[in-house]
């Protein structure tokens, strides 16, 4: 750092103020909501801006609780993002596979993907489809729609490709046919794009909004995203919450206000996506760079 020059070191703390700076604009959002949503009724209608609570309560998070439809509305979040996240990984793989593979038609194929990749339907086209498939009103329409990703496929396929073939010809000399090929040898080598573009998927599948108010008419289907957007804009959870907390144990003189149970619903809904990337971080960057080379 020493044998720099000044313009260097000038330029070297400028980045690291940026991104300082940068990086406190992300943090500190989040920091707020979650202050804020453990503050009680009497500091939140005294104070201004809460950066650290006086006391720290959890009526916000006894009323969310206490409200059915965010409850299964985080359940039925959970469960598309699993079964969504394993049938897309499941088809995009296979797919991509197939496509690496020297099968008649892969030129055809190729371009067929790569064709919707750069042209869509559009909204109404494709929900005259889903519409006609007879998947309105079903998880089925936040799943099978986007069930392969065009992009993904076409890195995965080169993923597959800058596999060594000596392992491919290998297992065919043997006597492996083609999908245990693929289960024993592909898949095990292709965890860390698996990874990667399973963190995709869930992201994806997690923040299903659009989708769920567009195929989905019950209320009690609806995604989480859609329960919050009623928390925070709309008000509409904290009669019904009131209601059910006083017909329960839970007894709240001053209820919360409704930011602070909006904070915490977001909170709630935001934390487990967040807790799966650490467990994917490590295969993270390798898993999207794989691809991307072609020897």
């Amino acid at each position: 750092m020493r044998d720099r020059s000044l313009g260097d070191r000038l330029g070297y703390w400028f980045i690291i103020a940026a991104l300082t700076v940068i990086a406190f604009t992300m943090v500190f959002p989040f920091y707020y909501m979650t202050v804020t949503s453990f503050v009680s009724f009497g500091e939140y209608i005294n104070s201004r801006i809460i950066l650290w609570p006086k006391v720290w309560v959890l009526d916000a998070y006894q009323y969310i609780f206490n409200y059915k439809p965010f409850l299964r509305s985080l359940a039925v979040t959970v469960g598309v993002t699993i079964v969504g996240v394993f049938m897309n990984l499941a088809f995009t793989s296979t797919m991509a596979y197939s496509l690496s593979r020297a099968i008649p038609g892969r030129r055809f194929f190729t371009f067929i993907v790569l064709f919707t990749f750069l042209f869509g339907g559009g909204l109404i086209p494709t929900y005259l489809v889903v519409k006609e498939t007879g998947l309105i009103d079903t998880y089925w329409a936040l799943i099978i729609p986007g069930l392969i990703s065009a992009y993904n496929l076409i890195v995965m396929r080169q993923f597959f490709q800058n596999i060594p073939g000596e392992l491919v010809e290998a297992a065919l000399i043997d006597g492996a046919s083609e999908a245990r090929i693929y289960f024993t040898i592909m898949l095990p080598l292709s965890k860390p794009a698996l990874a990667a573009f399973g963190l995709f998927f869930a992201v994806d599948h997690w923040n299903h909004f659009f989708d769920a108010i567009l195929y989905l008419n019950d209320a009690s289907k609806w995604t989480i995203q859609v329960i919050l957007r009623q928390i925070v804009i709309s008000g509409e959870m904290m009669g019904t919450i009131r209601a059910s907390a006083e017909s329960a144990s839970f007894r709240a003189e001053n209820p919360p206000p409704p930011e602070t149970v909006g904070m915490a619903a977001v909170l709630v809904a935001t934390l487990p996506i967040m807790l799966i990337y650490p467990f994917l971080q490590k295969h993270f960057a390798k898993g999207v760079m794989l691809g991307s080379i072609k020897d």
